[in-house]
């Protein structure tokens, strides 16, 4: 059975399911998370995405990202990702909520209900490398000057939301 996503209003109402991909080509809103996860000192854990994904290949981000499953809680989702793609198990935290819309690669359009999440985790992650390519932690510093001069390096999401999970961040 093919991946679907939850399609939603602009207030995270349940509208329907959708098949994932069928829902990137029309570009529907959908029910998204992001994890963010940050070591004792700061820095953030990236990943690269693994060449084989059918958007964003090889673009870095933030620590996981994906889509819940019908019934499933966003914390639930996101501690399942976490696993999945990174190896990690951390307590988690949801912060806040936004709404974007971004033209990929592939014809494709990323229209999401994000809802960003929070943690901590000090040590090094075992990656799924069919979902990750590679890891770094790095600082905030490196990141927003990598960012600037390579933005191509960097999925549009990450992008998107990063300035204000580091606002929210420092404030808790």
């Amino acid at each position: 059975m093919k991946e679907q996503v939850i399609l939603v209003d602009e207030k995270d109402q349940e509208i329907g399911l959708m098949e994932k991909m069928e829902a990137h080509q029309k570009g529907l809103l959908h029910r998204a998370f992001s994890v963010f996860l940050f070591n004792s000192q700061g820095d953030l854990l990236l990943q690269k995405r693994a060449s084989s994904k059918y958007h964003s290949p090889s673009l870095w981000t933030n620590t996981c990202c994906s889509h819940p499953r019908k019934n499933e809680s966003i914390l639930d989702a996101a501690s399942r990702r976490l696993q999945e793609e990174m190896g990690i198990q951390a307590e988690l935290q949801k912060k806040f909520s936004f709404i974007y819309k971004a033209e990929l690669d592939q014809g494709l359009t990323e229209h999401e209900l994000d809802h960003v999440i929070t943690g901590i985790f000090n040590e090094d992650p075992i990656i799924n490398l069919d979902e990750v390519e590679d890891w770094k932690y790095i600082s905030i510093t490196e990141l927003n000057l990598d960012i600037k001069l390579k933005p191509e390096n960097y999925t549009e999401w990450f992008k998107i939301c990063l300035n204000e999970t580091l606002s929210l961040s420092s404030k808790s």
